[in-house]
Order: structure tokens, then C-alpha cells, then sequence
């Protein structure tokens, strides 16, 4: 597929992966896809080799997968603006920028890609236009979201592929983890500091039968750590206690992610990028969401919870609310008293992902509705 004139995305890195995760799925899937040569510019690179580990540490432009990764510093270079900008998350664009495309004939497309949101106002502000205060443009915002009045969601068109060809027993075999016992239950961790979770995991530990936790790198590590009763945790590390058990994995790119989740039971994610693949993997899971300012959070926790909960049995949607916004609130009694409810409803809750993945996929994907959108826009 030959690539068409650049396409330039802006990230700010706000929470270390989370907004460069979303910004370097979508610039790599417009590079596969849709034939779009995307230059990302990243305020971070030092998170972005996290997840881009062929992304050299002294580079400040680099070639990865078809997309032009670069450094955006203070001093930002004189470059040609590509016929789409995307601002993510409300970025502010450098001013010699945005001179640089008021300067063009025509101007190019500029959107403002927004958060993922479930509220029901965002279908209301998808697409709308905000002109520029001073400069003769306009950008428009373009909001993710779950049903066809937003721009969908990422999902990769070789997802259901790769899917299918996962081994579980290969996974684990080359992450030094051995087979599941009958009866275990395989848990993914990726979560914020939470004060909930240190109850968690002596409940996993003295409850029935054998929990094994998979955990990448991360936020998570100092809370285990004052739970085990040691002073650090590195990838490769193996701790057990009671009944439960303890893998720290190395914090792992996308596509390996995505073959964590299809591996466990029941997966922990946190954020944007990973509570979307948790989605899409068909299993179980608890979103810890990112925390805002006068609980706003706890809105849009509500939000999703209402779409997400529709036609489950009402015992199962009242276990799953219960855990968490428990979970949400960092209330370590209230995780540990719901916990057994919760393990009982993974079953139901397992049955219902897969529907909700299927309605999910009846969208058109975000990445295809933004070309779609900027070439009406073009032409």
C-alpha cells in the first residue's frame, strides 16, 4: 500500500502510557490500514520506548512500522503541516505551527481527538466545529465513544485473526509462568496505586482454590511489595503467599499486551488504551479509571456502567457495580466483602463480554471514520 501525504498527530503525555498508547495505536493502524503516512510527535519519547521498544533512546526522529515518530520540544522546527493535524487530548499546538497552517492553501483538517467517554452529552459535541479566536481555522472535535452517534473505537482489522491463532500454552511457556491447574484462576493487574488493593490480594490469597496474578511493570508494584513485605519488585520476580501467587511481567507492547489478556480470567486495566482491548478480549474485567478533580471521574465511571450493565441479569449487574465502584474508591472492606460475589458472577460476566464486543463491532472503527471524515473535508 503506498502512503499518502503525512498526516501529522500531537500527544501530550499526561499519565506516562496511557494518552501515547492511544496516540501510537492510532498513527500505526492509519499507517496499516488506511495508507496514511502519520508523523507523531510525542512531548515524552522516554515513554513512548516503553511501548515502542525498537525506538532508539537517542533519537529524536524515528521510522517505526511506517510511522514517523519525533521529539516535540520547546523549540519546535520550521516543518510543513500535512493536509490532517490531530490535536490529542485538547494538545495546545505550537504557535509557529499553527501560523505554519493558516498559512496553507487550503488549510488542513484540524481535529481535536477527545478522551473516551460514555456520557450521553459527547454524541452531542462529536464533530462540531470551534473556529480559531485569531487564525483563519477551525477545528473540530472528534469524540471516541461506544454507539454510532461518536467515532467509535481502535481495533485493529487483523484483531480477530491474531486472536484466533493465540496459544495460551506458548504465552505463558515464553513468560517462564507454568500451566494452570484445574480450577485456577489466571488475574492481569494493571491498575493505579490503590489502597483497596493490598485487601485484594490476601482475599485471592485465603480464598478457594489457586490464584495466579500476572502483573507488568508499573504503579501497581509498590503496593504488592508492602504486601509481600519486601522492598522491591522487578520483572522476572515470583512471590506466593497462601493461595495466591505473583508474577511480575515486563511492561509489554501492545501487541503482547493484547495476548495478556486474552491469557487470564479476569483482567485489571486502567485508563483508556487497555480498558478498550479489555473490551475487545472478550473477558471479564474491572476499569480503574483515571481520577479527576471533584470526583468528575466517578461520572463517567457511572456513565459506562449504565450502557455497559444493559440486559445483565440484575444480580450480576448489582455484584459487578458493586466491585467497582468499590474498586473505584480505593474502599478495601467493600472489595474484600464483594469479592466472592464478583469470582461467582465471572461466568455470566464472560458470556456478556463477548455480546457487548459483538454490538461494539457492528461500528465502523475510529481510525476509519476519522480518514472518512477528513477526506470530506479535503475534498
Amino acid at each position: 500500500m503506498s502512503l499518502q501525504p503525512r498526516w501529522d498527530i500531537f500527544c501530550p503525555v499526561v499519565d506516562n502510557f496511557g494518552d501515547v498508547g492511544v496516540c501510537w495505536r492510532l498513527a500505526r493502524q492509519l499507517a496499516r490500514e488506511e495508507g496514511i503516512a502519520p508523523r507523531l510527535w510525542v512531548d515524552d519519547l522516554a515513554s513512548a520506548r516503553r511501548l515502542i521498544p525498537s525506538l532508539p533512546s537517542n533519537a529524536l526522529c524515528h521510522l517505526v512500522e511506517g510511522v514517523e515518530i519525533r521529539s516535540w520540544q520547546t523549540c519546535f522546527p520550521l516543518v510543513e503541516p500535512g493536509p490532517v493535524v490531530i490535536a490529542a487530548f485538547a494538545a495546545t499546538l505550537p504557535e509557529g505551527f499553527l501560523e505554519a497552517m493558516a498559512g496553507c492553501v487550503p488549510p488542513p483538517r484540524w481535529i481535536n481527538l477527545e478522551y473516551l467517554s460514555a456520557e450521553d452529552w459527547v454524541a452531542g459535541c462529536h464533530r462540531l466545529p470551534s473556529p480559531h479566536p485569531r487564525l483563519p481555522l477551525v477545528q473540530h472535535f472528534f469524540f471516541p465513544g461506544f454507539d454510532r452517534f461518536t467515532g467509535g473505537l481502535l481495533r485493529e482489522g487483523d484483531y480477530a485473526w491474531r486472536r484466533s491463532a493465540f496459544q495460551e500454552s506458548v504465552f505463558l511457556k515464553a513468560g517462564g509462568i507454568p500451566s494452570r491447574q484445574p480450577g485456577e484462576l489466571f488475574i492481569s493487574l494493571f491498575c493505579y496505586e490503590n489502597p483497596a488493593l493490598q485487601g485484594l490480594l490476601s482475599a485471592w490469597g485465603q480464598g478457594p482454590g489457586r490464584v495466579t496474578c500476572l502483573v507488568p511493570e508499573g504503579r501497581a508494584l509498590p503496593d504488592i511489595c508492602d504486601f509481600f513485605g519486601i522492598s522491591a519488585l522487578k520483572a522476572g520476580d515470583r512471590l506466593t503467599k497462601d493461595h495466591l501467587v505473583v508474577h511480575v511481567l515486563p511492561f509489554v507492547e501492545q501487541t503482547r499486551y493484547d495476548e495478556l489478556l486474552w491469557a487470564c480470567d479476569l483482567n485489571f486495566v486502567r485508563g483508556e488504551d487497555s480498558f478498550v482491548r479489555a473490551q475487545w478480549a472478550e473477558k471479564p474485567f474491572v476499569w480503574h479509571i483515571y481520577r479527576q478533580e471533584d470526583e468528575a471521574h466517578l461520572k463517567k465511571l457511572a456513565a459506562f456502567l449504565s450502557r455497559f450493565c444493559a440486559g445483565l441479569d440484575p444480580e450480576v449487574r448489582s455484584v459487578l457495580q458493586t466491585f467497582w465502584v468499590a474498586w473505584n474508591q480505593g474502599d478495601g472492606q467493600a472489595v474484600v466483602a464483594s469479592w466472592p460475589a464478583f469470582r461467582k458472577a465471572l461466568a455470566a460476566l464472560a458470556a456478556h463480554g463477548e455480546a457487548w464486543s459483538a454490538r461494539l463491532q457492528l461500528m465502523e472503527s475510529l481510525s476509519a471514520q476519522l480518514v472518512r471524515f477528513c477526506k470530506d473535508g479535503i475534498e
